[in-house]
This record gives structure tokens, C-alpha cells and sequence, in this order.
């Protein structure tokens, strides 16, 4: 049974297709190919928010250590998450607002003792404390190194939830209906573009019926125009990207 092609090798084939490879003889080598898809992956990657996904990650952190390396994925750390009221979970108070659901008689007798209002009370009292003690925990982070700093010395074990952003892989991007073809249309304009580079080192090549005229010129400005095209296209958020939203200030 042979084995399915990956979605990059697929969008490789159609390159080549129209290109006219086959019928003609394209001057790329596979190496030029999947330079090209590279350097549309990178580009969308720089350009979209498509190419990012909002995601969440359990970080354990260790007594007296407050330095963690995070995967390669990870791109952005937004906001972390305890469990615990107060200054760790050995003397904070384990809450989880989905069992208290269920268990709470503020919740199964709600017309007789306080309901939901007893409920807010309190989590505005947690909000309070929170602020004033120390419950969020500050840190840093490096894109680069992908180091997460705890901004203080942890006393105890813990377990946070941290918000984050990560990136897509490059499958998923190359199979998503509203990113495949942006990146199809600009790695075709970098392979128009290598060819044209290539062809435009002679204007002409002699031939048994007279000089033949090469059409690197052409080539290049026909990329070139699909490039500023595929930019602009990015701008009006057609590749699947989130808007800007209202902006306050």
C-alpha cells in the first residue's frame, strides 16, 4: 500500500504543475522547491495570526528554582494560573468553582441561604486578596531561548496553568483551506522569482533558428506583482487571520 504524500509534498506537485513541469523543462531543483515553501512558511509565520494558535500548558514548578525552559512551540506566554489562594499551595486555599458547583449549599439550597450573590461575594474576595498579597505570580519571557523566569523564589511545589501561544506546524498550515492557498500562490511567485533571476544572467541564447530570448525579466515582475497582491490580501485578513478589534485610546 503506498504511503500517503505530506501536505507539503502535495502542494510541491501543484507547484511544479503550473509551472508546466512535464511539458516543459523547469530549471528548479527540489532543494529550489522547497526553499520556496520555506520562505512562504516564514513569511505567513511573520504576517498572519493564522499561523499562531491560543493553547494551554501545565508547568510544575520546583522549591528554590525559577528558571523553565519551555517547548520550541511556545512563542508567547500571555497569563499564568493557580490553583491555590495565597502564597503557595501548602498554606493557600484549594478552590475549584466546578466541584463547589455540585457541593455548595449556596448552590443546591440557592432561594433559602444566599446563592449566586454569596458566590460573587466571595470571588471578588479572592480577586482582593489576591492583589494585595501576592497571588499572581510575575515573570518574563524570552522568545529566543524560550526561558520562562518566575519573578520570585518559589517556597514550594506547584503546578501552573499558563495561557500561551504556540505555533502551528507547518502541515497543519499547508492543509488549513484559508492559509494552503496563500502559501501555494507565494512560494509559486519565489520559484517565478528564482527562475527569472536565473534566466535574466543572458538576455538571449543563440539557436540552430536564430537567438532565443529568455524571459527572466517577465518572470521577476510577474512574482514581484503576485507577492505585493498576496501582502495585501494578508491586510484584509483573507488568509483566516483575526481582526483588530475597537481600539480605546
Amino acid at each position: 500500500m503506498a504511503k500517503d504524500k505530506s501536505n507539503r509534498s502535495k502542494v510541491i506537485d501543484e507547484i511544479r504543475n503550473i509551472l508546466g513541469d512535464g511539458m516543459v523543462d523547469v530549471e528548479l531543483d527540489p532543494k529550489h522547491y522547497e526553499t520556496a515553501v520555506d520562505l512562504a512558511v516564514d513569511r505567513f509565520r511573520q504576517r498572519s495570526s493564522n499561523a499562531n494558535e491560543e493553547s494551554t500548558l501545565f508547568l510544575s514548578m520546583i522549591e528554590d528554582i525559577n528558571e523553565y525552559t519551555l517547548p520550541n512551540e511556545v512563542i508567547e506566554v500571555r497569563e499564568t494560573f493557580r490553583r491555590a489562594l495565597g502564597s503557595d499551595n501548602q498554606s493557600g486555599i484549594d478552590v475549584d468553582p466546578f466541584e463547589l458547583a455540585y457541593t455548595n449549599l449556596y448552590f443546591l439550597q440557592a432561594g433559602r441561604i444566599g446563592g449566586l450573590t454569596t458566590w460573587e461575594a466571595f470571588s471578588q474576595y479572592q480577586e482582593t486578596v489576591g492583589r494585595l498579597f501576592g497571588n499572581k505570580i510575575n515573570f518574563t519571557w524570552d522568545t529566543v531561548t524560550k526561558k520562562l523566569t518566575i519573578v520570585r523564589r518559589p517556597r514550594h511545589s506547584e503546578t501552573l496553568l499558563l495561557q500561551v501561544y504556540m505555533v502551528r506546524t507547518d502541515e497543519t498550515l499547508l492543509k488549513d483551506p484559508y492559509a494552503k492557498p496563500w502559501l501555494r500562490d507565494y512560494a509559486l511567485a519565489q520559484c517565478k522569482m528564482m527562475l527569472g533571476e536565473a534566466r535574466s544572467k543572458f538576455a538571449s541564447l543563440p539557436g540552430a533558428q536564430g537567438g532565443v530570448s529568455l524571459n527572466g525579466a517577465d518572470l521577476k515582475a510577474e512574482a514581484q506583482t503576485t507577492m505585493d497582491r498576496l501582502e495585501d490580501e494578508i491586510q484584509k485578513y483573507s488568509d483566516g487571520g483575526d481582526p483588530i478589534t475597537f481600539l480605546i485610546g
